[in-house]
């Protein structure tokens, strides 16, 4: 089956606006047997996206998806819809507009500054699993809707088109507008339910289709095809932190090679084993893959967790299954066995998947008769898809399943190259990347994945042009269409004109950027100069005189501290990695780290740096020219905030990308605001769950931003979104363990910006929670 990648272009002009959230009937039922919703069952086979007109650079997305919510009577409703996007502008139709010319939107509205798009992952939806993304308010978090899409493939492309709007919204507010425009961008929000605005659309162009027809997602078919896309691929050197893992080969399984790690063993109690592949196909079917239950299926490819059962669910992004296999297959045990482990999974910002698998107890599956219970070794899936010669039609990925294994009988099978050791649970367990790689390989529908994508432009009344939008009364966020009342019976009344159509095809390939695997090995130095202001001679203070609540280490080897280290463990964008995406090894930071402020809270607090106890209300803090004070805000019970400060000796250079930061608007720092995460010493997997990729945190929790005086605020709130704080969860049981660093950065996306440098860096050595001090005590 053929389905499409939400393909991009740089942002051009388009109407100035505000954000809408679609809403959907009140009356809608989840109806059939193997469906979802109401809504037309015509489709277009083929996948479609159109290029030309007259507003060039403004691309659209669109394709079926979920509206899902509870109506003002508390009924939950869950309907299909056509939801389209144009530049910053959002519509959802009950038929596809392509075949229903004429017909009018039962939603529409803007995605504007306050917009968050946060993955809320699976949901059991009448007895099918969907994908769910939430639209909220930042300003307001009751304004908020849901969509929902069959595959991860499908949300992510989704997350995607909003994020392409955003920045297009930002473009456009960064260039001016007019001053009704910026007053709408600014208005509250109404929520209350408004009929649909009678307005019939045309002229939909350049558009791109994300996932499949209505009666695809009816069936909730398991046919998985999707796209996923890389920075490029190197073995070990997916990260941007420099890891102290050495793999090496020790035996091949059916094309398949296991490794294991030589260093030391001193942060974890076992060996840690993995084996890898590269797979003929994306990293979204091969996660679907892993992930579904379907025993007709799995049974074609594992061979000791494939009878699951779901016991439980939580938060989209975990769940508990229990299983049973019979030993006869590996030993001459005649017992059947029967385990219980946990399954909690990831995606982060370039598309990569992480599956954790954990030994657990659940109280709806005590021992059970006749069968002996087993502890699953703890274990992990990492998903990366790798980019592909130009006109392929075969995604790639690289699948790497690792396990831990007790030092002892890892040795014992290491040394007697017996048969012993394929007769065991993790040998199995090793064995599932093989299985997938060949059930993948004898299910071509899984691989395939088209080279090109068939672009059409319908100049026909269809959808709506920027000129429409801003000439009507549309000040609706896009949260507000979404998140308004139940539907009126407006929202079937549709048109039936059938406007004289035009069309034009072309090719467009898709582009693969070649990732260099000789990364420069050269420390990037940040011009101070640049970002600082140089006709302002440099002020010295002596860092003695700031002391935070947490205290500063005097070596390595302490504990529930912190220290201050080189930038030299990251890897950063070097001066051409807009050409060769190389990157390169990072410097001493821009500003210097000088107190960290552990303290208990009962609510996340924001504007920490206000408060009489922060010490930028001290008379040292006021003397420094910049103080950036990052406020991570860690959800748990209580509720922590994690205060770093960095000082800057010089005020900041307003014509700097720092000072872009510094003065911008919330949008512009939300796209550029970079961590770098590293556990430098802690359990393996707290380490694959917490990864080394650099995150834009804007994107994917919610930051506020409060600059006054000599400083400015970001508040991380972590708790924001379900995947932080499943993973933060995971990284607390650990915390008084882990070694852990950070680095901060500007993203740099244009030449002038490049090479990138690290603004400060922070390592946190084996924290203790009750260490905490009480803000407000």
């Amino acid at each position: 089956m053929e389905k499409t990648t939400a393909f991009k272009k740089e942002e051009d002009d388009g109407g100035q606006g505000r954000e809408v959230l679609l809403d959907g009937s009140s009356n809608g039922s989840i109806g059939n047997g193997n469906g979802i919703g109401d809504g037309d069952h015509k489709h277009r086979h083929r996948a479609t996206s159109s290029l030309g007109g007259d507003e060039k650079g403004i691309f659209e997305f669109f394709g079926w998806v979920y509206h899902i919510g509870v109506n003002s009577i508390g009924h939950e409703y869950c309907h299909l819809r056509f939801l389209f996007i144009k530049g910053k502008y959002v519509m959802m139709f009950k038929r596809d507009p392509h075949e229903n010319p004429g017909i009018k939107p039962i939603r529409k509205g803007v995605i504007g500054p306050t917009l968050m798009v946060e993955e809320l992952g699976r949901r059991k939806v009448n007895d099918g699993d969907l994908y769910v993304i939430q639209f909220y308010n930042r300003l307001d978090e009751s304004k908020k809707g849901e969509i929902a899409c069959p595959t991860a493939g499908e949300a992510r492309k989704w997350m995607e088109a909003f994020d392409h709007a955003k920045q297009q919204a930002e473009y456009e507010l960064s260039r001016g507008g007019s001053t009704r425009n910026k007053l709408n961008v600014e208005a509250d929000i109404d929520l209350e339910h408004r009929p649909r605005v009678k307005r019939y659309a045309h002229g939909l162009k350049k558009l791109i289709r994300i996932g499949k027809g209505p009666e695809t997602l009816l069936r909730q078919t398991s046919s998985l095809g999707g796209y996923g896309t890389s920075d490029g691929y190197f073995e070990g050197q997916f990260g941007d932190a420099i890891e102290a893992h050495e793999w090496k080969c020790v035996r091949t399984i059916n094309g398949i090679r296991i490794l294991e790690d030589v260093a030391d063993y001193k942060n974890g109690n076992g060996a840690l084993v993995k084996a890898v592949a590269l797979v003929d196909a994306s990293a979204d079917t091969v996660f679907e893959v892993i992930l579904n239950l379907d025993r007709r299926k799995r049974y074609e490819w594992d061979t000791v967790t494939a009878d699951l059962e779901l016991i439980d669910s939580y938060d989209g992004h975990y769940d508990v299954v229990y299983g049973t296999y019979d030993p006869k297959y590996l030993t001459r045990w005649k017992s059947k066995r029967d385990f219980v482990f946990s399954r909690q999974w990831f995606r982060g910002q370039d598309g990569a998947y992480t599956i954790l698998q954990r030994p657990a107890v659940h109280k709806k599956k005590p021992p059970r008769s006749g069968y002996r219970r087993t502890t699953i070794n703890p274990s992990t899936w990492e998903i990366r898809s790798i980019n592909v010669s130009m006109g392929s039609n075969i995604a790639k990925c690289l699948i790497t399943h690792m396990l831990e294994f007790h030092t002892v009988g890892w040795l014992r099978w290491k040394k007697h190259s017996s048969s012993k050791f394929e007769n065991t649970v993790p040998y199995a367990l090793l064995s599932q990347v093989a299985g997938l790689k060949e059930y993948i390989g004898a299910n071509p529908s899984l691989s395939f994945e088209s080279s090109t994508m068939v672009v059409q432009s319908k100049l026909s009344d269809v959808s709506t042009s920027n000129s429409d939008f801003e000439d009507s009364d549309v000040h609706d966020e896009f949260y507000d269409a979404i998140a308004g009342g139940s539907s009126s019976s407006s929202e079937d009344e549709e048109g039936e004109d059938d406007p004289n159509k035009k069309e034009r095809k072309v090719k467009l390939k898709n582009v693969s950027w070649a990732i260099s695997s000789l990364a420069l090995k050269r420390a990037s130095a940040p011009d101070v100069n640049k970002e600082l202001d140089p006709s302002v001679p440099p002020v010295h203070f002596d860092p003695s005189q700031f002391n935070g609540s947490l205290p500063k280490g005097k070596d390595e080897n302490d504990s529930n501290c912190w220290t201050a280290p080189s930038g030299r463990g990251f890897m950063i964008r070097g001066k051409s990695y807009l050409k060769d995406s190389a990157k390169i090894m990072g410097s001493d930071p821009l500003l210097k780290l000088i107190a960290v402020d552990w303290f208990k809270v009962d609510t996340a607090t924001d504007k920490i740096a206000l408060h009489p106890r922060s010490l930028v209300q001290s008379d040292a803090g006021k003397k420094l020219p910049f103080i950036l004070v990052i406020n991570l805000e860690v959800p748990a019970k209580p509720n922590y905030s994690l205060v770093l400060y960095y000082a800057a000796d010089r005020p900041v250079n307003k014509n700097s990308l720092l000072g872009r930061f510094v003065d911008g608007t919330d949008m512009f720092r939300d796209a550029r605001f970079k961590l770098i995460p590293s556990i430098v010493e802690g359990y393996w997997m707290v380490k694959r769950a917490v990864g080394t990729k650099a995150c834009l945190l804007g994107k994917a929790v919610t930051c506020k931003y409060f600059r006054q005086d000599n400083f400015l605020e970001i508040d991380v709130d972590i708790g924001s979104s379900s995947v932080a704080r499943s993973v933060i969860g995971l990284v607390l049981g650990y915390v008084t363990s882990l070694v852990v660093d950070l680095a901060i950065l500007i993203e740099a996306k244009e030449e002038s910006e490049l090479p990138e440098y690290i603004l400060g860096t922070v390592r946190l050595n084996r924290v203790k929670p009750e260490s905490a001090v009480p803000l407000n005590g």
